[in-house]
């Protein structure tokens, strides 16, 4: 089964950072860049906002709590929205591609 896990990050610079770092330990097979995004947020009681840099990393469901805690641990906010699920259905080469990242013998 596939995952999708994802996180905003301040920049450009460090997104791609993360995705390099989670591609190098073989956590995740892809992972998109998207931004700048606007955040609108509240955090401590008051409202705020901010351009990002979303991260969508496509994974193996086996590896999705290792690249969410990964993810987290690598982030330069102190605390990361980070949020993982996986995913219903996905196309064959897709799952097979990213089954190999769990260590899983992928079926046809």
């Amino acid at each position: 089964m596939t995952a999708l896990a994802w996180c905003p990050f301040p920049d450009r610079a460090s997104a791609e950072a993360a995705a390099n770092e989670l591609l190098d330990e073989k956590l995740i097979g892809c992972a998109n860049l998207i931004g700048p995004i606007h955040s609108i947020f509240e955090w401590n009681g008051e409202r705020g906002n901010a351009e990002e840099w979303g991260l969508l990393a496509k994974t193996d469901a086996t590896q999705l709590q290792a690249t969410v805690s990964r993810i987290a641990s690598i982030h330069p906010y102190t605390s990361p929205a980070v949020m993982g699920w996986r995913c219903d259905a996905a196309g064959g080469a897709t799952a097979h591609w990213l089954a190999a990242l769990g260590g899983a013998k992928p079926t046809a």
